[in-house]
């Protein structure tokens, strides 16, 4: 069977449900050779699409992107187009790969030198290693992967996708000639393929209405929506699987171009370098990269004419969770432009334009300019901005292209040396009662490239003082991508950074992502090296299964699912999907009909503010069918569904829209604190079990707590809270409170902790035959807090 068959096989399923399109050439690309040029002339995305990507109102179908990259693919012999799987919905996941027809020839020689430079032991002794690294520096071309489209709704860049391969397709500049001389693109046109048909088919349904230009209905993720974004250590989705296996790790490009879109109120165009802090593990040489070639990219652009550019501002290189390339000698060039309504033009008066945290777009600093003064906003714009910021990132990419190998080999020397005297050995994992816990932290390990050894003496055995039970697993910091390891295996402690006002500074995303506490595995850190038995005739290891599986049958729940979109929703939804936990989506609608008590016994609201549960979208905002929430109605159907029986279970937000409908006697003592009195912007905190509860059976007394936007209880009298139907403070059972002489803070930022000491973080309210379950904090964190999971779990059965 021919390579070509065999793709077009596997694309079968697709090309079956869609419109007639056959990815030929992804099948015959399979090869390592070049495509030969045909005699047919390179088709522009126009011809393909039936219009410019970039004109208004205009969104190309998935099928129509395959189809046009297909149909390059045909045409140049610059391009080399596959499939590397499918995704989450099961359409292909593609990339394009373009570069000078003799480079496509030579892939895995380029793919070979990209290998030894990540990691120079492979080079050989240290005395030949610089000999050899200068002969590979001299051969070697800069890998640039551009990505596009993670969020959907950010539609200019997929369509900027066709446009960049087209140039460097079909020109003769001299410009263009360099870049694929000298570099070797891997261009992804989305990286969230699914969201392209969620986004244009809820654009197109809604045009010349109203609703024209709002954001769909449901997460443009199956699962996770925006936070698939937030997934770059975690590893749970198929796409970042496939991108981290396929791409990163196999081509280790030194520059990684994440083309996104921000609001429309802010600046035209934010690029490197990030505001701080910098997460402490992140490589010197990526911060002097970013910084060297975001600052060169923001001068070249205002040179040609390009208005409201900011850089060092709004976003921050802390988590992990956004940058892999920054832990595998990578930079990632973050470019985020302003955003229209999709694709429908907007127009924004010079007031109306608004700060963000390092500038003001309304005047001119050293971190923003040229001043854009207002006007029409296309999608045009947006695409123009763009694909000229992703030429001018190649330019520089092929002028300095030693430099840049260079750096990446400086990067992985640093890397792998030898540990001096007070620096850290590495991390000792530990086993635990938890087995899955313990093989998913070595997963993501060895899925990042990080070396883990197993340590098998048939027996515990003591180094350095320590005892160290068969099976422990070490992790040394001496290895190419140790400070991936360091930054997920280590506490992190953010700084408490201020305004001139004294206000803290927000974090772009969260400040905590120590995976042990996270997921309840026993790490040890390792100050000095030693020698531990090591395992006869095995190696490392690699990624393996990681199944949960459930005990029985569940008892029947459910899950609501909002009329607006929630991104803890897609979590929960996908983390009862991991572990085989059948569960039924329950809509607004379904709520607000009640007789809820004959179809389940428990029913899960995940973290959503209390206003979007009850009201859902505003009158006018969406189409009829998506307003209202659940309403009035819907609070007396649940109120119902407990007292004939029922649990209920509220997350974090969530638990406050429960002890206001419900009239618990429940006060959430941070409410209304301004943030200079307390704040806890996505942090791990401390809390004491009371494992005689059900709910907390089988867990450790201290657990942890993820606390983000979090509530906190005391409870009160019903005189205090000035409610005649509430129930009495002894229905009111406290299963988690955060410690009384103890700092709460395990990792992260806490500002505050002092409020929060002794008060409780989960509860259970007796109404009824039933009861409600108020969690605040999120037990099952971006499927990261498996920690936390049995509460969940125990909570619903």
């Amino acid at each position: 069977m021919s390579r070509r068959t065999l793709i077009l096989l596997l694309t079968a399923a697709f090309i079956f449900q869609s419109t007639s399109i056959a990815i030929t050439s992804v099948a015959r690309n399979q090869t390592s050779a070049p495509v030969s040029s045909s005699s047919a002339p390179i088709p522009s995305p126009e011809e393909v699409l039936g219009f410019r990507p970039g004109e208004d109102r205009k969104l190309a179908s998935w099928n129509q992107v395959l189809t046009y990259f297909d149909k390059l693919d045909q045409a140049s012999n610059r391009v080399k187009f596959e499939a590397l799987g499918k995704s989450t919905m099961d359409v292909p996941f593609v990339m394009a790969t373009i570069s000078a027809p003799a480079n496509l020839a030579r892939l895995e020689e380029y793919k070979k030198i990209q290998q030894l430079l990540a990691d120079p032991r492979k080079l050989g002794a240290p005395g030949v290693r610089e000999r050899k690294a200068a002969e590979l520096i001299a051969r070697g071309k800069t890998i640039v992967l551009i990505t596009c489209g993670i969020h959907s709704t950010e539609v200019g860049s997929y369509l900027s996708s066709m446009l960049i391969a087209h140039r460097l397709a079909s020109s003769s500049e001299p410009e263009i000639q360099e870049i694929l001389r000298n570099t070797i693109v891997l261009l992804v046109p989305s990286l969230n393929p699914d969201g392209v048909d969620i986004v244009k088919n809820w654009y197109d349904k809604t045009l010349g209405t109203p609703y024209e230009g709002t954001s769909p209905p449901e997460l443009y993720h199956k699962y996770v929506g925006h936070d698939n974004n937030r997934d770059w250590y975690a590893f749970t989705q198929v796409e970042t699987r496939i991108t981290v296996d396929k791409i990163h790790n196999v081509w280790h490009p030194q520059i990684v171009h994440d083309i996104h879109q921000q609001g429309e109120f802010g600046s035209r165009l934010f690029l490197p370098p990030y505001m701080p802090p910098v997460e402490p593990n992140v490589p010197k040489q990526i911060v002097e990269g970013y910084a060297e070639l975001g600052n060169w990219m923001a001068k070249e652009l205002r040179a040609k004419g390009f208005q409201g550019i900011t850089t060092n501002s709004t976003y921050d290189a802390w988590t992990p969770a956004r940058a892999y390339s920054h832990y595998h000698a990578g930079v990632r060039i973050l470019s985020e432009t302003a955003s229209a309504r999709i694709a429908s033009p907007i127009t924004l008066k010079f007031d109306q334009l608004r700060s963000r945290e390092g500038y003001d777009p309304q005047k001119e600093s050293d971190k923003f300019g040229p001043v854009w003064r207002g006007g029409e906003w296309r999608l045009l714009d947006i695409t123009n901005y763009m694909t000229t910021a992703a030429f001018t990132l190649l330019q520089h990419a092929s002028q300095n292209r030693e430099r840049w190998l260079s750096r990446f080999y400086e990067i992985g020397k640093e890397a792998v040396r030898p540990r001096r005297p007070g620096e850290q050995w590495g991390f000792a994992i530990v086993p635990s009662a938890n087995s899955n816990a313990d093989l998913l932290l070595s997963n993501v390990m060895w899925r990042a490239g990080v070396e883990v050894n197993d340590a098998r003496a048939g027996r515990s055995f003591v180094a350095k003082g320590k005892i160290y039970p068969d099976g422990t697993k070490f992790i040394s910091l001496s290895q190419p991508y140790g400070s991936f390891a360091k930054a997920l295996l280590e506490g992190q402690s953010y700084p408490n950074l201020r305004d001139a006002s004294g206000h803290p500074i927000a974090p772009y995303d969260v400040t905590a992502h120590t995976l042990p506490l996270l997921i309840g595995v026993n790490v040890r850190t390792i100050t000095a090296p030693f020698d531990y038995p090591k395992p006869r005739g095995e190696s490392g290891g690699g990624p393996a299964g990681c199944g949960y599986g459930t005990d029985g049958t569940p008892p029947r729940y459910g899950l609501y699912k909002s009329s607006v979109p929630s991104m803890d929703e897609g979590w929960t939804r996908w983390v009862f999907e991991d572990r085989h936990f059948r569960h039924l989506s329950v809509l607004d609608k379904q709520i607000r009909g009640g007789n809820l008590r004959m179809k389940f016994d428990s029913i899960i609201i995940p973290d959503q503010p209390p206003r979007s549960i009850l009201n859902g979208y505003r009158s006018g905002a969406m189409p009829p069918e998506y307003t209202g929430g659940i309403g009035e109605e819907g609070v007396k159907a649940l109120r119902e569904f407990v007292e004939q029986g029922g649990t209920l279970i509220f997350l974090n937000r969530a638990s406050e829209f429960a002890v206001e409908q419900f009239k618990l006697p429940l006060r959430n003592v941070v409410a209304g604190v301004p943030r200079t009195g307390f704040y806890v912007p996505g942090s791990i905190l401390r809390i004491e079990l009371d494992t005689s509860h059900p709910i907390a059976r089988g867990m450790p007394k201290d657990s942890i707590a993820w606390a983000e936007d979090s509530p906190v209880f005391e409870v009160v009298s019903n005189e205090s809270i000035g409610a005649a139907t509430s129930m009495p403070a002894s229905n009111v059972r406290i299963i988690a409170r955060y410690p009384a002489n103890k700092d709460p803070l395990l990792s992260g930022w806490l500002l505050g902790g002092d409020r929060i000491r002794g008060k409780a973080a989960l509860v259970e309210v007796t109404i009824g035959k039933g009861r409600i379950i108020l969690f605040g904090f999120r037990p099952q964190y971006r499927a990261q807090s498996l920690a936390t999971y049995p509460l969940l779990f125990n909570a619903i059965r």
